[in-house]
């Protein structure tokens, strides 16, 4: 995985931890919902590059 995609990635799952955080202070289910999905696709994305990366392809 190229470090760019690593700070993407990053980044996703940072923005969506603060999203979940911001939607439990303000008791705002549908935000706090939109982060933890934010964080889920930042994960999937990692592991598909972690794949990328054993097989040996970019």
């Amino acid at each position: 995985m190229g470090l760019g995609d690593k700070m993407k990635n990053a980044a996703e799952n940072v923005s969506g931890k603060a999203k979940e955080t911001t939607g439990k202070a303000t008791d705002n289910e549908r935000l706090e919902a939109d982060g933890k999905g934010d964080q889920a696709k930042a994960k999937i994305k990692e592991g598909v590059e972690d794949a990328k990366d054993k097989l040996g392809g970019n």
